[in-house]
Formats: C-alpha cells, structure tokens, sequence
C-alpha cells in the first residue's frame, strides 16, 4: 500500500516537473503565434475600414475576420493564467456563434440583400417544382414546398421557406450559445460545471451534447443554403470563404471535446489545466494560419475600386496578347489588346466606418434574434391557445350536460307533480261519491 502511494506522488512529481518545464516555451511558441495572428487580421479589417465602399457586406466581412484576434487573444491569455480559463472560453464561444451568424449574412448581402435572396428562391422553387395539372394541385404543391422533410431531400423546391428555416437555424445557435456560456459560468461557481468531465452529475457532458447537437444543425443549414446559392456566388469564390470559416468554427470546437475524450480515456493526463492549455495552445497557431488565409480569401481589394460612374481617381490598365492566325499555309501574328478601367475608390473615415459596423449591423442581429425568438414563442402560444379552448370546449359541454339534466330533472319533477294532483283529486272525487250512496 504504502508502495503504491509512493509510485503515485513519484508520478504527480515527475508530471508537474514536465509540465513546468513546458509551460514556458508553451506560452512563448503561442504568444509569437497569436501576436501574428492578431497583427495581419488587424491589418486586413484596417484596409477594409479604409475602403468601406459596401457596407452591406464589409461590415460582415469585418466580423469574420475579427474572429481570429477574439480567439488569439482569449487563447494566450488563458494560456498564460488558468484562472481565466473559464471567462476567455465563454467570451470565445459567443463570438463564435455571431461570427457563423455573420458569415451568413455576408453571403445574403452578395446576393443583394434578403429581398432579392427570396425572389432568387422564389425562382428557384417554380423551375424546379412541376406545373400543377388538376384544381387544387396549388395547395397540395404549397404543402410540399413547405414541408421539412423536403429541407432534407430537396432543399431548393422550399423557396422563401428555405430562407427562413436557415435564419432560424443559425440565430438559434447564436442565442443557445451565449445562453450555456453565461450558465457554464454559474454553474463553474457552484462546482458542478466539471470542464471536460463526461459524468452525470456535472453540467459540461449535457451541455456539451445539447450544444453539439444546435452547432451542428446550425451548420448544416449553412450547408443547405450554400448548396442552393453557389452558382449565385461564383463571383466571390464561395468555397475558399466557406471551408476557411467551416475550418475555424467546426475544428476548434470538436478540437476541445476530442481532448476531453483523450484525457478522459487515458490517453493524455488529467491532471492540471493539461486539457484547457493544449486547447488554447493549439488555438493560438491555428489562428496564426487563418489570419494568413483570411488575407487571400477576404481581401480588401474588391472594395477599393468602385463603378465608373461614381466619384473616384480613373486608372486605366492594358493587357496585350500575341495570336497567331492561320490562313492557308501561312501564319500571321495578331495583337489582341483588352482595356480595363476602374475608378480607384476614395478612402473612408475609420471612424464613421465603425460606426456603421456597430450600429447597423448591431440593429439587423437584434432585429433577427427578436424576430427568432417569436417565431420559437409562437407555435407555444398556439398549442396554449389550443389547450385553452379545449379545455373550454370540455367545460362548455360539461355545464351545458348539467343544464340538460337539470331541466331534465325538473321537468320529471313537475311530471310527477302533476300525477300525484290527478291521483290526489281523483280519490277525493270517488271519495265523495261513496258517501253519497252511504246516504
């Protein structure tokens, strides 16, 4: 027994001189990491700030790319003081919600806004759905457009629907997450949060389960939409934007749980903030990497030139080709010329930049959480409506059952009355007639 103890505390020691040992060439391969990081992406949103020549998408464009300093910096600081662990993760993972809510909205402003997005599904949804033949097909193919098992199967025949479901898939993640942050928190203070222990009586493993289940809803709407749209966005590479992105929210998430599991198994030791220090480390250079991406794939230089007919300095770029033309047996070189002109754009005040970031892009994301919220309120109130006229219905019938038997019983009452009248004068009148003849 006592040998047995011994190996353990020899082991403990043996750990927390290699985990001391690593701690500080961990925090400075991270810090080097996560300063990079931060710098190109602050960088990137200062060009777009300086060419805010389309709002309507830059500002989401700018909270994509704002995603990588949150997580580098929560990271490294966690990293450097486990004590908060805890307060960077939630601070992380709400951002993250909102930056998969934004990258959605930034593929609906490239299509020009949600009115032109219904009308594109609107036409999406009549070439592929077919002609109704006979009366009444129109409500029975409404039906069909509207039903969730054509999400699923056949995702472009839903049309305006198809819209909704994915708003409603996405801010539901962003509301749910923030939600289970903000109660890992109180949870935490209380003890039963348990980070990264699977057992029933701790909060993370039902948390964990219940936040898999909405990411992942919440992406494969994504998913859904981006299948109906791609050919739409073709102009802007989709595919580079949406596996960059996908990488970051979906990797680092099943990163953590897949360390959980890890540690949980034996695999990598429990002991310590093993488990949340490799999260963030692993986080702080792989944010390093997005940033660098992010400035291929979220390029500011779309935005630095604008239509010829808007106001801005005129450059003119001419690109020469040499052709070789065939006639008969003899070739001849051709020269092809190609011209094009745009108007460089005139750069914008950061600050009415910012501005706008903040307070109209503030104004769509509470206008959608609120307009989600009702539409989850909503089919509630309808099952609490129902249950109310039910259960009225049932108490109408009830008191309308007791005033048929109480009518019933009264009318019964007066019957009888009525009898025992008759029988009562009947006998006094045969009465009478007896004592006549006595006499």
């Amino acid at each position: 027994m006592e040998d047995a103890q011994g190996m353990v505390s020899i082991d403990l020691s043996a750990y927390q001189d290699t985990n001391r040992d690593l701690y500080n060439p961990a925090v400075i391969i991270a810090g080097c990491f996560a300063v990079v990081a931060m710098v190109l992406s602050i960088l990137l949103i200062f060009q777009h700030l300086r060419s805010y020549t389309n709002p309507a998408e830059q500002k989401w464009v700018v909270a994509i790319i704002f995603m990588v300093p949150v997580y580098a910096s929560e990271s490294i600081i966690s990293l450097w003081n486990s004590r908060f662990s805890l307060a960077c993760d939630i601070l992380r993972n709400c951002y993250e919600a909102f930056a998969l809510y934004s990258f959605w909205r930034y593929l609906v402003a490239c299509l020009g806004g949600e009115g032109r997005v219904i009308e594109l599904l609107e036409n999406e949804s009549r070439k592929r759905l077919s002609k109704p033949l006979l009366e009444g097909a129109d409500e029975k193919c409404g039906s069909q457009q509207r039903s969730l098992r054509n999400f699923f199967l056949q995702p472009y025949v839903m049309g305006q629907n198809l819209l909704t479901i994915v708003k409603f898939g996405l801010v539901q993640y962003m509301i749910l997450k923030t939600f289970c942050a903000f109660l890992a928190f109180l949870l935490e203070l209380f003890g039963v949060y348990g980070d990264g222990e699977f057992k029933w009586y701790y909060g993370y493993l039902y948390m964990a389960a219940i936040l898999n289940f909405s990411q992942m809803w919440a992406l494969y709407c994504l998913v859904q939409f981006y299948n109906v749209t791609h050919q739409r966005l073709q102009p802007i590479k989709p595919l580079a934007k949406f596996i960059s992105f996908k990488a970051i929210v979906f990797a680092t998430w099943w990163q953590g749980v897949g360390i959980a599991l890890l540690c949980e198994f034996g695999v990598l030791p429990k002991e310590g903030q093993f488990k949340s220090g490799l999260q963030d480390f692993l986080i702080c250079i792989e944010m390093a990497i997005a940033a660098v991406a992010h400035i291929f794939v979220f390029s500011a230089k779309p935005y630095q030139f604008l239509p010829v007919s808007e106001y801005g300095r005129v450059t003119t770029e001419t690109t020469k080709a040499v052709l070789k033309i065939d006639e008969g047996y003899n070739e001849k070189p051709a020269v092809v010329e190609r011209t094009d002109t745009q108007v460089e754009a005139p750069g914008t005040s950061v600050k009415e930049s910012v501005q706008d970031i903040v307070i109209e892009g503030g104004h769509r994301v509470v206008k959608d959480v609120v307009l989600t919220i009702n539409q989850a309120i909503e089919p509630v109130g309808k099952g609490m409506t129902k249950i109310q006229e039910t259960f009225h219905h049932i108490s109408a019938s009830s008191d309308d059952k007791e005033e048929e038997l109480e009518v019933k019983v009264e009318s019964e009452v007066k019957v009888e009355g009525h009898v025992e009248k008759d029988v009562t004068i009947s006998g006094s009148y045969e009465s009478s007639s007896e004592e006549k003849e006595i006499t």
